[in-house]
């Protein structure tokens, strides 16, 4: 039976840190690299990415799109001179088929990044005879 005289205060505050620490959770595990939140939705003809960029503008945010893959940073303050900035966060996600990026199409409405992007068709093969 705990009592107030048997309880240690050291114990109290280090219950109230862990309790803290649960609290938090979800945002040190964005920090760590799950920032920003992506919804990726699929069908036959395209794939279409949703980020999660609350307090954004387009102006904060670089978008590079690859063959295969997204990768949206967050656009590097001035550094000083001679210094090479570094983005706060940068998100890349895989995609299961290859993209046509000169059809992409991304806009940012209400803290959301929608980016569209067609699904490239599949390369043909080709037989070449050998002379």
């Amino acid at each position: 039976m705990n009592t107030l005289m048997n309880v240690n205060p050291w114990r109290i505050l280090d219950e109230m840190l862990n309790v803290d620490s649960r609290m938090f959770r979800s945002v040190r595990a964005r920090a760590a690299g799950r920032f920003p939140p992506v919804n990726v939705f699929l069908d036959d003809n395209a794939v279409v990415v949703d980020l999660e960029l609350p307090g954004k503008t387009a102006k904060d945010v670089d978008l590079t799109l690859e063959p295969q893959a997204v990768v949206v940073a967050d656009k590097p303050a001035a550094a000083e001179k001679g210094e090479t900035p570094a983005p706060a966060w940068s998100r890349r996600i895989e995609l299961p088929f290859h993209v046509n990026a000169e059809k992409a199409n991304a806009k940012f409405q209400n803290g959301i990044l929608r980016v569209e992007l067609p699904r490239m068709d599949a390369p043909t093969v080709r037989h070449i005879a050998i002379a």
